[in-house]
């Protein structure tokens, strides 16, 4: 079930966002956190990556991730051909790693109610011609692009930057009880990157009827570049 702003709530999120501290994250900070996550998770995995050279090389995009597991996030940072700045729920900064993912800068999110600060510091990226990752989604769940939240589409159709589709296949394969398992150490991965598409019709309007059909678009278009990705690379559903 898909997720909508309430009528009139996404000019509200302008107005709101206009308002709302300005400081941006980081450029050099993600570059390193890319640096860090290239070590990583060539350390750790065996990446495959398919389409890199698609993300365009210059100016805002967003980078639309399934979401399965933990590690798709860092997977993604690493791999990436450009640093990226991703939208990460606030629970995940705690102790140490609230100053380390800030400081290699990632946006902290309150996903309970409309956050100001993250939204204007999103907005930032993408304004100063960066990268900004979002998983769709907005939580882990199957990583199938079933369910989407209407955050990517404002963006979108907000900043005109072109989203690029990105599929993450081969993390979640391994499943305990409570919690998915990392995948087994120096496992295939593949992250395959898609042809990056315009979300909006072109017409610039915000309001909650162009943020419906926006969504309903990103969805196809996701789904399609996961079905694709999974045929490219022989991987099964989940």
């Amino acid at each position: 079930m898909r997720r909508h702003p309430r009528r009139g709530e996404a000019g509200r999120e302008v107005t709101a966002a206009s308002q709302a501290p300005s400081r941006a994250p980081s450029m050099k900070g993600a570059e390193v956190g890319r640096r860090i996550g290239v070590g990583l998770m060539y350390g750790l995995w065996k990446p495959r990556v398919l389409g890199a050279w698609r993300v365009p090389a210059t100016g805002p995009a967003i980078l639309a991730v399934n979401h399965s597991h933990m590690i798709d996030g860092p997977m993604v940072m690493g791999v990436s051909p450009r640093p990226t700045h991703f939208l990460i729920k606030k629970e995940a900064f705690v102790g140490p790693l609230d100053p380390f993912l800030l400081g290699i800068g990632q946006l902290k999110v309150d996903r309970s109610s409309a956050d100001r600060t993250a939204v204007t510091r999103a907005l930032g990226v993408l304004d100063s011609g960066g990268v900004l990752g979002i998983f769709p989604e907005g939580t882990r769940g199957e990583g199938d692009f079933g369910a989407l939240r209407a955050g990517l589409a404002y963006f979108a159709v907000r900043s005109g930057a072109p989203v690029v589709p990105v599929a993450v296949l081969g993390s979640s394969e391994r499943r305990g009880r409570l919690v998915k398992k990392l995948p087994p150490l120096r496992s295939r991965i593949d992250v395959v990157f898609g042809d990056p598409f315009d979300a909006g019709d072109g017409s610039g309007r915000r309001t909650r009827a162009a943020l419906d059909a926006a969504t309903g678009r990103i969805q196809k278009q996701l789904a399609a570049h996961l079905e694709n990705a999974r045929r490219q690379t022989g991987r099964r559903a989940h």
